[in-house]
């Protein structure tokens, strides 16, 4: 499947975030880095279909989008449904977390993309 061609700009705010990570996102990244979760590879602040993810498992076309309460607002909440929209449509799956859910548990949250992925012990 063809990339979408990401603009130079959007690139280079991916660049930036990844060095800029919320508290949130540096704790789910240092569960899932250098295959720690599973053997499953995770890149951070990816672009895809125009727009940056939080997380991706390219070889399992999945998302970890983290949501701080901002994301609550009806207007962010309306642009997250058609950032996902577009992403599924892509073939990717996407999964949403709140920020408190990734720093009070952290495994709660690995165990569930693995039950997602179908990697998880029943």
């Amino acid at each position: 499947m063809p990339h979408t061609p990401i603009p130079p700009k959007a690139r280079a705010n991916a660049r930036h975030m990844r060095k800029n990570l919320t508290d949130a996102e540096l704790k789910f990244w240092n569960a899932v880095r250098a295959h720690r979760l599973m053997g499953l590879g995770f890149r951070r602040q990816l672009p895809i279909a125009g727009y940056i993810v939080d997380f991706a498992c390219p070889e399992q076309r999945l998302v970890v989008e983290l949501d701080g309460s901002q994301h609550a607002v009806d207007r962010d909440s309306a642009y997250d449904v058609q950032r996902t929209k577009r992403l599924e449509t892509d073939g990717w799956t996407v999964l949403r977390f709140w920020n408190e859910d990734v720093l009070r548990d952290i495994d709660g949250v690995c165990l569930h993309i693995l039950k997602v992925l179908g990697k998880a012990s029943p």
